[in-house]
């Protein structure tokens, strides 16, 4: 996979800190054993001493370690090979669930129906790294931004990142930094048990607020609500394997504010798992608006409405990407929609939005 990417093209990003490469990519530096964000304000290392990686989880199983600078766990997250295989999409869901943290990769590939040296391919392939090795950085990069963005104390941060023992957190994080986990927080917190776990995700711009949050108040659902632009979900231990709340409004600069209140923390990656889905967070609106913008019917419905992104369902149980589903029974909307693959939903959207303007011009 690092052998796809462009290296010269993202050393020109990294030289000159360009935002729309975050995420797309990680920097290794070699000489000093740590990847970072293109964005990294950190002096610009020698050419010779880097290599660049398509994902944290590639850089970290290359044996290097988080930047403490320009913290990678904070970066958008890549979500443009989204579509091209349901295979690891479906497994990244899972991974995202939990299921590497209480089983191994062949149960993994079991309940996907695949082989697991195939599961292992198909993850070198796309993210250049094995699910594990995946797993495993979700879990180090979310403990991380915990450490530096919450007052959990550190038993409870390894709870809420999917760690199964304080001993193997502790080691982890010994053996990737050459410190204890306490040592990466640089402010001194009061312990606030009880208290909602405030976090940020990133996502990628443009992103229209307005519109998801419209969407996600019109539907029909008893467990959310939308008021006052903040959306809430209440948590149950059926669905969700804890009790409470999580709620979501626009936050700093591409992000959203999430604040979640769980009676389980060891459930806290589920759940931001469901909102990143809900609010479709690993959206690449460059990549979509590029090859949707090939129909000129919805180029310029695009240009008009950057952003738009179809609301996802909180428990997930499709075998087709989320990016590529269709919900009609118009058989001309049908055959045109195969030129918008692998992003039938977000062209649905945008036709959607010619149809309202016609509509409203008619009336």
């Amino acid at each position: 996979m690092e052998q796809m990417l462009d290296q010269e093209a993202c050393w020109r990003a990294v030289v000159a800190r360009d935002a729309r490469f975050d995420g797309r990519f990680f920097t290794g530096v070699l000489s000093t054993g740590i990847y970072c964000r293109p964005v990294c304000p950190a002096r610009t290392p020698n050419r010779g001493n880097v290599v660049f990686h398509p994902t944290a989880a590639a850089a970290q199983e290359a044996g290097l370690r988080a930047c403490l600078r320009c913290r990678p766990e904070t970066a958008p997250e890549m979500g443009a090979w989204r579509g091209t295989s349901n295979t690891v999409s479906r497994a990244l869901a899972l991974i995202e669930a939990g299921a590497l943290d209480t089983g191994d990769a062949d149960a993994l590939a079991a309940r996907l129906g695949v082989g697991e040296r195939h599961l292992r391919r198909l993850f070198r392939q796309h993210l250049g790294a094995a699910p594990v090795s995946v797993a495993q950085t979700r879990r180090v990069l979310l403990a991380k931004q915990l450490i530096h963005d919450s007052d959990l104390s550190m038993a409870e941060v390894a709870m809420a990142s999917g760690f199964g023992s304080v001993r193997r957190f502790n080691e982890t994080f010994q053996a990737l930094y050459g410190r204890p986990p306490s040592e990466l927080r640089r402010r001194t917190v009061n312990e606030a048990r009880g208290e909602a776990v405030r976090i940020s995700l990133a996502y990628r711009p443009p992103y229209d607020w307005d519109a998801m949050i419209a969407a996600l108040g019109a539907r029909d659902a008893d467990d959310e609500a939308v008021e006052a632009g903040v959306w809430t979900r209440r948590l149950t231990p059926d669905t969700d394997g804890t009790q409470g709340s999580v709620s979501v409004q626009p936050g700093a600069a591409n992000r959203l504010a999430v604040q979640a209140r769980v009676s389980e923390l060891k459930a806290l990656p589920g759940v931001l798992a469901r909102v990143r889905r809900v609010f479709d967070l690993a959206a690449d609106p460059e990549a979509i608006a590029h090859d949707l913008s090939h129909d000129p019917a919805l180029a310029a419905a695009i240009e008009a409405r950057p952003g738009l992104r179809p609301p996802g369902d909180w428990i997930d149980a499709g075998e087709d990407a989320p990016s590529d589903r269709l919900a009609t029974t118009d058989a001309a909307l049908t055959a045109r929609a195969e030129h918008w693959r692998p992003w039938r939903a977000y062209g649905a959207l945008y036709w959607n939005t010619i149809k309202e303007t016609r509509d409203d011009e008619a009336a």
